[in-house]
C-alpha cells in the first residue's frame, strides 16, 4: 500500500494537476485552432492561389495498378499541418505575452506599505503621550 500512497500524493500535487489542465485545455486548443485553419483560413487562402484546396495537393509516385492504390506524396497536407502549427504556435505567443505584460504590471504596481511592527506602534503611542504632557 505504500507505493499507492506515494503516488496519490505525488499526482495530487498541485503542479501535477495543473500539467493536466493544461494537457487537456491545450488538446482542445489544438482542434479549436485546426478548425479555425481548415475551415475559415484556407478557404481564402486557396482561393487566392487559384482555387487550390491545399489538402488535395499531392505528387503520384506511381499510378494505380488494379487493386493496388496509388502511391502519392500529399505535400498539400503538409502544408495544412505546417499552417496549423504555425497558427497555434502564434496564438501561444500572444497568450503568452499577455501573461508576462499582466505579470510585469502587477510587479510595477507599488505594494502597500507593511504594517507598523507592535514595536513601532508602541513607539507612536507613547510620542503621542509625549506630545500630549
Amino acid at each position: 500500500m505504500g507505493m499507492m500512497k506515494e503516488f496519490r500524493a505525488f499526482a495530487m500535487r498541485g503542479n501535477v494537476m495543473d500539467m493536466a489542465v493544461g494537457i487537456i485545455i491545450g488538446a482542445a486548443f489544438g482542434k479549436i485552432i485546426a478548425s479555425l485553419v481548415a475551415d475559415v483560413i484556407m478557404p481564402p487562402i486557396g482561393l487566392l492561389v487559384g482555387g487550390v484546396n491545399f489538402t488535395d495537393l499531392s505528387v503520384v509516385l506511381r499510378e494505380a495498378v488494379g487493386e493496388t492504390a496509388a502511391v502519392t506524396l500529399n505535400y498539400g497536407v503538409f502544408i495544412q499541418t505546417l499552417l496549423d502549427f504555425v497558427i497555434v504556435a502564434f496564438a501561444i505567443f500572444l497568450m503568452i505575452r499577455g501573461m508576462n505584460t499582466l505579470s510585469r504590471k502587477r510587479a510595477q504596481a507599488p505594494a502597500a506599505p507593511p504594517a507598523p511592527s507592535a514595536e513601532e506602534v508602541l513607539l507612536g503611542e507613547i510620542r503621542d503621550l509625549l506630545k500630549q504632557k
